[in-house]
């Protein structure tokens, strides 16, 4: 068994401390749903170190209103583009007005715990079309833009709720079974580990890496579609209607830091095909009953192949 990939930074440290030094002029990247939360505060970390960021959001008059003092003073720039995930046109359009090497894609937005369930325009089911498909026909739209880059880095935000449940791949849109919104988003985010699974495999010998991670808990914007009485029986929140912030919880820019670790620290370059949390390499488990880690069933090469294989017969 190979040594985990350590660095120095704990489960505390913020996006901007990780790039603390790092020098990204010069360098692209693209954030989805970098309007709020964990995304704006990745893109801000990222246009912070001098990057040019590039917000794939559905709003766009909003997120421009929340962006225009992002970027900081060191000479980054942070841009909002259109983009609906669960919009084939969207992704396409775009990918298409992309120009020049991309050097970095953060696969941030998402959606969880969506209470009914939603099929989208071309039949998946929404947590999934949001969080792995969307993501999936998006980076096959920028593949050449990514090797064009020569060092490129894709990273997927993922979550510890993976290890509730793998991938159903005879029942991927809850057609046979029950539609229980944890479960979709259990799967939706095991689907977001085995995407940078695949995109390793794949396009290891195109200079690009992928990696994912569980950011940890954070009070976000997430969290839309949890009424009080599930926010309650979760303990974020008390009788009176309170958010309840425990030890463990993060800040959006503690919750971001180990996207940005993945996409521009040099500590992790060439490091590809793993799985992160708090920044650092987490250990397989076997899913289930683990608080932590990374189930093995997400990280299987032959998972990773089939849910490839979906995810291309659907966007055809």
């Amino acid at each position: 068994m190979s040594k985990l990939v350590t660095t120095p930074f704990g489960p505390k440290a913020t996006a901007s401390e990780v790039l603390e030094g790092v020098d990204l002029h010069s360098r692209t990247y693209v954030v989805t749903g970098g309007a709020s939360g964990l995304g704006l505060e990745t893109a801000r970390a990222l246009a912070g170190a001098g990057a040019d960021v590039v917000v794939g959001v559905r709003d766009i008059q909003s997120a421009s209103d929340v962006l225009a003092d992002a970027a900081g003073g060191n000479g980054g720039s942070i841009e909002a583009r259109q983009l609906d995930l669960v919009d084939p046109a969207s992704v396409r359009a775009f990918a298409q007005e992309w120009q020049g090497p991309l050097h970095g894609f953060v696969a941030n937005a998402g959606i969880m715990a969506y209470p009914t369930k939603h099929l989208t325009s071309i039949g998946w089911e929404l947590q999934l079309a949001t969080n792995y498909l969307g993501h999936f026909a998006l980076l096959s739209e920028l593949k050449e833009a990514l090797i064009a880059a020569e060092d490129a880095r894709v990273v997927t935000v993922s979550s510890g709720a993976h290890l509730r449940g793998g991938i159903d791949f005879e029942d991927l849109n809850f057609e046979r079974r029950p539609y229980d919104r944890w479960v979709a988003y259990a799967q939706s985010k095991t689907a977001d580990v085995l995407l940078a699974v695949g995109i390793a495999e794949r396009w290891k010998d195109f200079g690009v890496t992928a990696n994912s991670l569980a950011p940890g808990v954070i009070t976000t914007p997430l969290s839309r579609h949890l009424d009080d009485a599930t926010l309650q029986a979760m303990g974020a929140m008390d009788e009176q209607g309170n958010r309840i912030e425990h030890d463990f919880f993060k800040t959006p820019q503690q919750g971001a830091a180990t996207s940005v670790l993945l996409a521009a620290s040099p500590l992790v370059g060439g490091v590809t095909g793993t799985y992160f949390e708090d920044n650092q390499e987490a250990a397989v488990v076997e899913g289930g009953a683990d608080p932590q880690g990374v189930a093995r069933y997400a990280i299987d090469p032959d998972n990773a192949a089939k849910l490839w294989a979906a995810g291309s017969s659907a966007l055809r």
